[in-house]
């Protein structure tokens, strides 16, 4: 989950009533289920995103959508709403910089290597993490990536490792494609799959980081959570970088995204290099 594009709808489709009520409701919930923090100015990102579920559902007003989540325990519906409200702009090896210095502090390591991928979209931050390590710790090592998101249909699309191959091309080199991907061919041409010796390292499960209490009891060498905390309010980033330290090994980093800083609210952390934190 990272930047959320706003994509307002036109005047002429505005055929949902949204009161000024709804609205609050709807950041009211979006907060308490995701701990996404909405600003007035979405109003029309939320008309256009939720519109399309509403009409789905053959309503004709926000309040009814509303009311028909305050109704249903079919948490097939609370996916769709979450889905809606949030956007999935990743790519492959993001912020280049985090990568290098992963590779740098895994290099020779030979016992096992396990990194949390807290975000992880559609897949393409776990998979570049699996590639960068599956490079420098070779054959004798063992990597194990949990990717975690609370967008399921992200979370397919992960688990399906399929990308089109004008966007790997663009964003993975080709000495790592030939090595991590397959082209497609038929009814698959134009697409590249993450090849099942990469995809097994990879877990993909949903979880969301603001539920409670985190039934975690593994600690990590490294945990990604890049740009996802910039959608919280201070005390939700607090409580989570709190939740994370002792999960992290005495040793691990911690990798957040280029416009997230969190040396006032925290004491637990301190940054190690651009947007890397480790233990204090």
């Amino acid at each position: 989950m990272t930047t959320v594009i706003q994509t307002p709808a036109p005047a002429a489709a505005r055929d949902i009533e949204l009161t000024d009520r709804d609205f609050k409701r709807v950041r009211e919930l979006i907060a308490a289920r995701a701990g996404i923090v909405l600003a007035e100015h979405k109003r029309d990102m939320v008309y256009s995103r939720l519109g399309r579920c509403i009409r789905k559902h053959g309503l004709l007003r926000f309040s009814d959508y509303l009311n028909l989540l305050d109704r249903v325990s079919d948490t097939s519906v609370w996916d769709e709403f979450v889905n809606a409200l949030t956007t999935n702009l990743t790519a492959f090896f993001r912020e280049s910089h985090h990568f290098e210095l992963l590779a740098d502090h895994f290099r020779g390591r030979r016992d096992t290597v396990r990194i949390w991928s807290a975000g992880s979209s559609t897949g393409e931050e776990p998979y570049s993490i699996a590639m960068t390590l599956s490079e420098v710790l070779g054959s004798g090592g063992d990597l194990e990536v949990w990717a975690t998101d609370i967008d399921s249909e992200a979370l397919a699309r992960a688990r399906a490792g399929v990308y089109p191959l004008d966007q790997v091309r663009r964003q993975v080199s080709e000495e790592r494609m030939k090595c991590f991907f397959q082209k497609g061919s038929g009814a698959r041409a134009g697409f590249a799959r993450v090849r099942p010796t990469l995809a097994q390292k990879v877990r993909f499960e949903q979880f969301n980081l603001v539920g409670s209490p985190w039934a975690i009891k593994q600690r990590f060498d490294a945990i990604f959570c890049r740009n996802v905390m910039i959608y919280f309010d201070r005390a939700t980033q607090a409580r989570l970088l709190e939740n994370f330290a002792p999960l992290l090994k005495p040793d691990g980093l911690l990798f957040v995204g280029h416009s997230e800083n969190f040396t006032h609210i925290s004491q637990q952390f301190r940054l190690r290099g651009q947007t890397v934190y480790v233990l204090s």
